[in-house]
């Protein structure tokens, strides 16, 4: 039951049992104090009630009429509170014992609070003698009046006390309230969000804490929102560069491929003709099928050109390390003026499908813009792990691929071509960054990798 309350009630429930819980405690505390309190006083009354007999009685012989005189003093003495005082004699000695255990009950004490407390009365005797005659005046205390003041006191303490703590505890629900209120703001405002309403703003108010959490919470939906924005944007990017691809290749396919088809349709369709010839020609025959096979040739180099920028050939049989391996051999053999040195560090492990293709894809495309754009001598190429933390659940796994070269470096206005954008958006899509920095010393682009998947 306790885990079903809200923290309001929570709160609620504990400041109402703490103040409960000091009042009994307050309570308790005077009614054990009760009886030693009545007890003291028992005693502080009868010894002050016995020096102020003595004292009264102490020239009583001296009287024109002592036995006169004694019997008003015993009437007067009998208005006294919290003691009873009568004169004992020798005929009145057996009634002693009842009489002084009788006396009035506390007015309004319930009796489980004077049996309670069950004080002991305290009696002492003052012997007197009148005219030769012993007699004592016997001192009784009477603790009812004093019970009745006690229990009169705790009550007023439960009312005082009840009103007092009802009060606080009225206050304190308002004010844990009001202090609370920003949490159903928030609640409301994590709804939305929920249900992918970005545009969430909370005004910051209650305590500091409430108010530093509503601003974060502001900024969380504001990212939360450009995010979503640009994970739009990044594929309505990746739907028209895969259409500019598509048309690239299409466009290719169409200059290139129909042209070598043509040429092959009209030296297959010479070398008809001059099979029908009576006497072929054999230097026709020669010439036509030279022409067929040189077609032919630049037909697999298209093919594989084409081939090349769907999937690298040989990266899925030879692996990262050998397939870039071949391409490094293949610009050195069409630049042999520029230095390629490649690094790839024994560290960087196994790595899945797409990040080897994505880590040549970054490869080719930066080594092609150092050829065609840089005017550079030398490409350092290295690779290598690396780790980013990805929340409180541990790290992710990345492969950091840096090309830099020594060439001229970018233009300050210069903008990417659709290569290195379609390779950002590609590694932004696997949850990778890609970085460009140019400087007097050439370009260095770096790429973080993932290479485990989610």
């Amino acid at each position: 039951m306790w885990q079903r309350l809200s923290l309001r009630s929570r709160i609620n429930v504990l400041l109402a049992l703490v103040l409960t819980l000091g009042l009994a405690a307050n309570v308790a505390r005077l009614v054990f104090e009760a009886g030693p309190r009545v007890q003291a006083e028992d005693q502080s009354v009868t010894r002050l009630a016995r020096e102020f007999v003595e004292t009264i009685v102490a020239g009583l012989n001296e009287t024109a009429d002592p036995e006169v005189r004694l019997t008003q003093i015993v009437g007067d003495l009998k208005r006294l509170r919290h003691v009873s005082i009568t004169q004992q004699t020798e005929e009145t000695a057996g009634a002693f014992a009842d009489d002084s255990a009788d006396g009035d009950e506390a007015r309004g004490v319930p009796a489980w609070f004077a049996a309670l407390i069950h004080p002991e009365r305290t009696s002492v005797s003052v012997p007197i003698s009148v005219r030769g005659k012993a007699s004592a005046l016997v001192i009784t205390s009477i603790p009812n009046d004093e019970i009745a003041e006690i229990w009169d006191g705790i009550v007023t303490q439960i009312e005082v006390g009840s009103a007092v703590a009802l009060a606080l505890f009225v206050i304190t629900m308002i004010v844990i309230g009001r202090a609370l209120a920003p949490l159903d703001a928030l609640a409301r405002a994590m709804k939305k969000i929920e249900a992918g309403s970005y545009d969430v703003q909370i005004e910051p108010s209650g305590a500091p804490e409430f108010a530093a959490i509503c601003t974060r919470l502001n900024h969380l939906a504001a990212t939360l929102g450009t995010a979503v924005e640009e994970k739009r944007q990044l594929a309505e990017r990746a739907v028209s560069l895969q259409d500019l691809e598509r048309e690239e290749i299409a466009r290719e396919l169409h200059d290139e491929f129909g042209p070598y088809l043509f040429a092959l349709r009209v030296h297959a369709g010479a070398l008809m003709r001059l099979a029908k010839e009576p006497t072929p020609d054999p230097d026709g025959v020669r010439k036509h099928g030279s022409a067929i096979l040189e077609q032919v040739h630049e037909l697999q180099q298209f093919t594989r050109r084409i081939l090349e920028r769907l999937r690298p050939v040989g990266l899925a049989e030879l692996g990262l390390r050998e397939a870039l391996g071949a391409l490094q051999r293949l610009w050195n053999d069409s630049n042999p003026q520029i230095a390629i040195e490649t690094t790839i560090s024994p560290a960087l492990g196994e790595t899945g499908e797409t990040a080897e293709l994505t880590i040549y894809r970054v490869v080719q495309e930066a080594l092609t813009n150092v050829f065609r754009h840089a005017r550079a001598t030398a490409v350092n190429v290295s690779i290598e792990p690396a780790e980013r933390p990805m929340g409180p659940h541990g790290v992710r796994d990345y492969a950091l691929v840096r090309v830099r070269d020594n060439g001229r470096g970018l233009k300050a206005d210069q903008k990417f071509g659709l290569g290195l954008t379609g390779m950002r958006e590609r590694i932004l899509a696997l949850g990778g960054t890609l970085t460009v920095a140019s400087g007097e010393g050439g370009v260095t682009i770096e790429a973080m990798v993932p290479t485990q998947a989610l």
